[in-house]
């Protein structure tokens, strides 16, 4: 890797009091949701250290600006286990107009399974962020007092796959890729620590099969429970790799586990081919009037009308009402890909009918998602983690009977316009 992504091994220093921690009521993670605004992150394992990769959104950061990280035992932890402050020098991390790149190496004995760690920039301006020392441990290695440790900060559950993985995804760059999905024919690459490894890849179908409504009881319904194996094929980690579409198992080495990796077709997570524009329609639309849309001989023109005809032939609101919609599709797509594209996910139907999320709330294995500003749609739904080899940040969405008032409510402001005649 570059020097830009150099060891950032830092002293840990004992806290004598965290009484100048601010203990928030119950920690809203719906930062992380907001477009743009997600910190993106991948680990490898490097001998006795874990290494975290980070892009954080924005580029205000300056050299001698303080980061934050923490331990916790859980998301409602009210003090961390340990916490230390890691100053960023020139050459310690890279800003782009995408955002900020930030490697940290962490002691494993910091970070055992099961852990939550924090990373958070502080948020005072470089020349006031003093390096603590052992005779000066407390507040100065805090983050500010109004911080409550979400806003603009990457939360990061230790599991098995973070601990044992050697190597990480690059891009064309060979910047860490810290997504886990590609497009067709888009060159990646693998770094690995240590001897050079030989990447193998298991190609699999792509699934189009979009998530229930929130009121739908999946056992009703039959779902595939099996896949089957298309190809295989074997990389040196040198090389760059390009691949076709499908649902790919992973691996960089034998020993290492095997992780998802999506590829898809086209501008993924953009959206450029008419079937890209239905598809999504299909949590608002009958099966006839997407047929019609499908069969019609020029696609993108009849969906062009379908919205100015919801829109009441106003071309403005269609125009307001196609931003809004296929903008939810394409950062569901960035925020949930896994083992499908991100609309099709459970969290990714809801973000998409719905909005983000006002507020989110977690435990371990399990997310709340909280509407409360529309009276018609107001509700808490409930994510349950359920993380597969593909897929290991997968959560699935708790249905319930009582749901299905509020999503028709829901349906049928998309139906009529009103979603952003009300600015929801």
């Amino acid at each position: 890797m570059r020097a830009v992504f150099s060891c950032l091994l830092v002293t840990l220093f004992s806290l004598s009091s965290l009484s100048g921690l601010r203990a928030a009521p119950r920690r809203d993670f719906a930062e992380q949701y907001r477009p743009g605004r997600q910190v993106l992150a991948d680990t490898r394992r490097e001998d006795d250290s874990l290494r975290v990769y980070l892009r954080f959104p924005g580029n205000n950061f300056r050299p001698g600006q303080v980061m934050y990280v923490a331990a916790w035992a859980s998301y409602t932890a009210k003090q961390p286990k340990w916490q230390y402050p890691v100053r960023m020098r020139s050459g310690h991390f890279r800003q782009e107009p995408s955002g900020t790149w930030v490697d940290i190496a962490l002691p494993l004995s910091r970070v055992p399974l099961g852990q939550i760690i924090s990373v958070q920039p502080s948020l005072v301006p470089a020349s006031a962020a003093t390096a603590p020392s052992k005779a000066q441990p407390s507040n100065a290695q805090l983050p500010p007092p109004n911080s409550d440790y979400t806003d603009g900060a990457l939360w990061l559950t230790i599991t098995p796959a973070r601990l044992n993985s050697s190597y990480i995804l690059t891009d064309s760059l060979g910047l860490p890729l810290l997504r886990r999905y590609l497009r067709t024919g888009e060159s990646f690459g693998v770094s690995s620590y240590g001897a050079e490894q030989i990447l193998q890849t298991r190609r699999y179908a792509l699934s189009s099969q979009p998530a229930l409504p929130p009121m739908t009881n999946p056992a009703a319904v039959a779902q595939p429970r099996t896949l089957s194996l298309a190809d295989s094929a074997s990389f040196s980690t040198g090389q760059a790799v390009r691949l076709s579409s499908g649902l790919y198992l992973i691996r960089a080495g034998s020993n290492s586990a095997w992780s998802g990796l999506l590829v898809e077709e086209n501008s993924f997570p953009e959206l450029t081919s008419a079937d890209e524009l239905i598809a999504p329609l299909t949590f608002s639309t009958t099966s006839a009037e997407r047929k019609k849309l499908f069969d019609a001989p020029d696609p993108k023109k009849a969906v062009d009308k379908f919205w100015l005809d919801l829109a009441g032939g106003n071309q403005a609101l269609a125009k307001q009402l196609i931003r809004t919609y296929y903008g939810r599709v394409m950062e569901a797509n960035r925020l949930f890909s896994a083992h499908k594209a991100g609309w099709l996910t459970d969290r990714g139907l809801m973000y998409l009918v719905l909005g983000p999320p006002e507020s989110v709330y977690r435990e371990v294995g399990q997310e709340q998602w909280v509407y409360r500003s529309d009276p018609e749609r107001a509700a808490t739904y409930t994510f349950r983690a359920k993380p597969s080899t593909f897929a290991p940040e997968h959560y699935e969405l708790v249905r319930r009977p009582e749901y299905e008032r509020l999503w028709y409510a829901a349906v049928e402001q998309w139906r009529k316009g009103t979603t952003v005649r009300a600015g929801r």
